[in-house]
């Protein structure tokens, strides 16, 4: 099996790192914990989750810990788009063919730990997200870090996962629907769990 010498990886490290770029290459989507034990002829999740852990920390993977599936490789990840001019929504202008710049979106896919969700239902449709929607949401490490206004994933248990805005109120804390036909959903602190808040969102057109 070929691998990709790199430096600072540990030989295991490499393999696995060698491993996983030819079985994305070959499948287009990141293998499981599982085939990974298997490929490296082991009986335990733990020394793969470790060296997961390695080739993120060194700048080789992107994944969010526990759930395999979300890996990407970090050189082989867009880091811009070419900006072709703008275009109208109303009135027609001109256009430009010269491209000067480009979209920077690798400061989105650089950040820990970024993962992905699918949109169900239309409460944050005044916010442009509509069902089928992706979003992407950097993890929150501090509840108390988030500022009012700012669009969440918030899991309450018993209840589900909500996207919605976040704002705090009098010791209170409101999930407020970007739809007049939602009522806000009102909670204490410590009886929701913020998964992330949003950095982006894509939407695939058919």
């Amino acid at each position: 099996m070929p691998t990709f010498e790199s430096n600072n990886l540990t030989e295991a490290q490499n393999e696995l790192y060698g491993w996983i770029k030819n079985y994305m290459k070959d499948y287009q989507h990141s293998p499981s914990i599982r085939q990974m034990m298997q490929a490296m002829g082991l009986k335990s999740p733990a020394p793969i989750q470790s060296r997961l852990k390695h080739l993120q920390d060194k700048g080789y993977i992107s994944w969010q810990e526990g759930k395999a599936r979300t890996m990407q490789i970090v050189d082989e990840m867009i880091t811009g788009v070419p900006i072709m001019g703008s275009v109208a929504a109303g009135g027609l202008i001109e256009t430009y063919s010269d491209i000067n710049e480009n979209l920077d979106i690798s400061e989105v896919l650089k950040k820990k730990n970024v993962f992905a969700l699918t949109v169900n239902g239309d409460s944050m449709l005044d916010a442009c997200i509509a069902d089928g929607d992706m979003v992407l949401m950097e993890p929150i490490g501090d509840s108390y870090s988030l500022r009012n206004g700012e669009i969440v994933s918030a899991m309450v248990p018993g209840l589900g996962t909500t996207l919605k805005y976040f704002i705090k109120r009098g010791g209170k804390i409101f999930l407020e629907a970007a739809n007049q036909n939602y009522e806000p959903i009102e909670l204490d602190l410590d009886s929701v769990v913020f998964q992330g808040k949003l950095l982006a969102v894509w939407r695939k057109v058919k």
